[in-house]
């Protein structure tokens, strides 16, 4: 199980990531959007930031339309979201190490294309690296 703390611990460990003030969470690079808190729109009562709820950029319509029919418990999305490359992920269905190569991927997709390929120079291969590690992360409690 993760929460908006975890995601905060993860994407600032990457590259570049500036975080943005707002009462939930929010990580670009370069200037670009790859992970924040999922902003749910209530009938009658404006926008409610749910740091429970992270939106991920995916790339595009066919991963996105993978993963919310794939794995359901995990992902889902809204007619807001209709036309952009965006899932949103339930944190408390997710595990450390799902979560972090979700990070990483999100954020290699949205990072300019030379520091992705620095990063992964520097990590010397092509997968998340391992977060698991990381002080004071929550293993899934089942």
């Amino acid at each position: 199980m993760a929460d908006a703390e975890d995601v905060r611990r993860l994407a600032l460990a990457l590259p570049h990531v500036e975080e943005i003030d707002c009462d939930g969470f929010d990580f670009r690079v370069g200037g670009k959007g790859f992970v924040w808190s999922y902003p749910e729109r209530q009938p009658g009562q404006g926008r409610v930031l749910r740091t429970d709820i992270a939106v991920l950029y995916v790339g595009d319509e066919a991963e996105k339309q993978a993963l919310v029919l794939g794995e359901p418990a995990l992902f889902f999305t809204t007619s807001g979201y209709d036309g952009w490359p965006l899932v949103m992920l339930r944190l408390d269905e997710v595990d450390a190490g799902r979560l972090a190569e979700l990070i990483t991927d999100a954020w290699r997709m949205r990072a300019p294309a030379e520091l992705a390929a620095d990063f992964d120079a520097a990590s010397d291969f092509d997968a998340a690296p391992d977060f698991d590690a990381a002080p004071d992360f929550k293993e899934s409690a089942g």
